[in-house]
């Protein structure tokens, strides 16, 4: 979901998580930042899902890599690749929605089907 950048990320957990229900059944552990800590709008749905906070370290000063969280920067990265994900180019968030869809499958077809 793309949303504009004024919404909050406890506010943009209300509009993700109700679309997860029927678009991924299975889903069973949600890992989250340190800011949805205590946060009413994930616990409070009641989907029977495990909210797991990705913290550093203790003592950790500075950059640290976290493994779950990792998985999220890498993506963006992946996405930053493409031309006009590079920027915000778009006006409309369905916009950049659609390009970041077409990119993601540009980057599966090609894993799937190396050249």
């Amino acid at each position: 979901m793309v949303h504009p950048a004024d919404v909050q990320d406890a506010a943009g957990a209300e509009l993700v998580l109700p679309q997860l229900v029927d678009a991924c059944p299975r889903l069973n552990t949600i890992f989250a930042d340190q800011i949805y800590r205590g946060t009413p709008c994930v616990l409070s749905y009641g989907f029977g899902w495990k909210m797991e906070i990705v913290e550093r370290p203790p003592g950790q000063k500075g950059f640290s890599v976290l493994p779950k969280r990792w998985v999220v920067e890498r993506t963006f990265a992946w996405l930053g690749k493409h031309r006009r994900l590079s920027k915000d180019y778009e006006e409309l968030p369905q916009s950049s929605l659609a390009w970041m869809q077409l990119a993601m499958i540009r980057l599966m077809t090609r894993r799937l089907l190396p050249s």
